[in-house]
């Protein structure tokens, strides 16, 4: 099995959060290999719900030699740990050492939208783990508040916050100690003033409807009008940096507040993934790829 050591040092310090390439428009594959050759250590996709999802992971470690590819997440609600676990174990089999199941309890908006109730969310997790058969791929949980860290630390390899300010990467690693994997999500926007601003907001808008992701900012110094009307201009700013100056100071907050290893999301003008911005994504971050 993989050691905690081991899959820190493949994932180096930054990686690429997006959305499935091929739901985007883009190849898979080629897109795999420009992150790669970009100097990034991993590529983290969400939405890995069936079967499907997960068998549409391949083709990113199939045409990259190096690349960490993980599910950021795969719901806990939508899948039989038996089922998942096997085809975790074949991923892991494949191409050892080079992919991490990220696991999440999603939010309560989703799951009840697909028929279930979202109660106990920490107990669905936890209850999940426990009948989730021994695989080789390191599980990272999606995590925010203090128990979920908490069962990071002492179920998983580690954690995976997403919408969180460096101030929750702190508290994050305080909770997990210094062992455990912390890898946050950080958006982006590379356009500085008014257009990169309006690119956080309309990124941030559909984060700003969800409980999970709200009380977790409130509990770092934001209050209930920073939250209200598509967030204020403060919260925005906090959430998603705009300009290559604060994209790098940011993205370095969270390494010096104890990320081993931060996934950025360089968004668009329309709250979009930035596909076409690796290469100037890459030229920013320089000094802190590979």
């Amino acid at each position: 099995m993989t050691t905690t050591d081991e899959v820190r040092q493949a994932l180096g310090r930054v990686g690429i959060w997006m959305p499935p390439p091929a739901r985007i428009g883009l190849d898979p594959q080629a897109y795999a290999r420009a992150i790669e050759e970009a100097g990034f250590g991993s590529v983290w996709v969400p939405g890995v719900n069936e079967e499907n999802d997960l068998a549409a992971l391949e083709p990113l470690l199939s045409a990259t030699g190096r690349l960490v590819v993980a599910s950021g997440i795969a719901s806990v609600w939508t899948w039989a740990p038996r089922e998942l676990a096997a085809g975790a174990e074949r991923l892991a089999a494949r191409y050892p050492g080079r992919f991490i199941l990220g696991l999440g309890v999603s939010h309560a908006p989703l799951v009840e939208a697909a028929g279930q109730a979202y109660v106990r969310p920490l107990a669905k997790m936890r209850q999940f783990l426990g009948e989730l058969p021994a695989t080789p791929a390191p599980v990272v949980l999606a995590a925010l508040g203090p128990k979920m860290l908490e069962l990071s630390r002492d179920r998983a390899v580690g954690a995976h916050p997403y919408f969180s300010p460096p101030e929750h990467t702190g508290f994050a690693r305080s909770v997990l100690g210094a062992a455990p994997l912390l890898v946050p999500e950080q958006a982006v926007a590379l356009a500085a003033g008014a257009e990169g601003q309006a690119a956080g907001r309309e990124y941030a808008k559909y984060y700003l409807k969800l409980p999970n992701y709200t009380s977790n900012l409130l509990r770092f110094g934001f209050g209930e009008a920073d939250i209200a009307d598509g967030g204020s201009d403060r919260l925005i700013s906090a959430v998603v940096p705009a300009g290559p100056q604060a994209v790098l100071a940011r993205v370095r907050e969270h390494l010096d507040a104890g990320a081993d290893h931060v996934l950025v999301q360089p968004v668009l003008p329309g709250g979009g993934f930035a596909a076409g911005q690796l290469s100037e994504l890459a030229s920013v971050l320089g000094e802190l790829l590979r």
